[in-house]
């Protein structure tokens, strides 16, 4: 789900796995198919389901991860790759901000309200994955190098977060369906 540019499913493809991407922008191709979530009439189903920063995005998450699990097989996995915005603080806000040269905190933390609004955050997302699938893997991660488009900054912001000068925005998690 949120394939984007396809290159994880022309990976897993290559690997031999059988697949179907979906984006509204999705490339085309036999693996893919321009639709959303909501939208998809798949009725087969898959071994595990992987969402790419996509989630955050859904009108209605609880009822799209019912969806995820109808379309898994009874001990389906799922694989999430998120972020929660809402987890950007004043420290982290101003390291972010730092980082783009920006210095005022406060325009920082108003400009990432006003991009972000309508996104769901993680505290809106984990009760949704929590009643749908038992969590087997779950890890916080450097995302804002992401955001910045400086991928130099990666690890500079995980050893920011391991020191705890600044919380996590990215975070893994992997369920098996309830």
């Amino acid at each position: 789900m949120g394939c984007g540019a396809g290159n994880l499913a022309r990976a897993l493809d290559d690997a031999g796995f059988r697949i179907l991407a979906i984006d509204p922008e999705a490339p085309r191709g036999r693996i893919f198919r321009r639709t959303t979530l909501e939208e998809l009439d798949e009725a087969e189903p898959y071994d595990a389901a992987v969402a790419s920063y996509s989630l955050h995005h859904i009108a209605n998450v609880d009822a799209a991860l019912d969806k995820i699990a109808g379309l898994l097989t009874p001990r389906g996995s799922l694989v999430i790759e998120e972020f929660g915005w809402d987890r950007v603080d004043r420290r982290t806000a101003e390291w972010y901000g730092r980082k783009q040269g920006e210095p005022s905190v406060e325009s920082v933390l108003e400009a990432w309200r006003i991009e972000h609004e309508g996104l769901h955050g993680y505290d809106a997302m984990r009760p949704a994955f929590d009643a749908h699938f038992a969590e087997v893997f779950f890890e916080w991660r450097p995302y804002l190098y992401r955001c910045l488009e400086r991928d130099e900054l990666e690890d500079s912001e995980r050893e920011a977060i391991a020191r705890g000068k600044i919380r996590a925005v990215g975070f893994r998690y992997v369920g098996l369906r309830r």
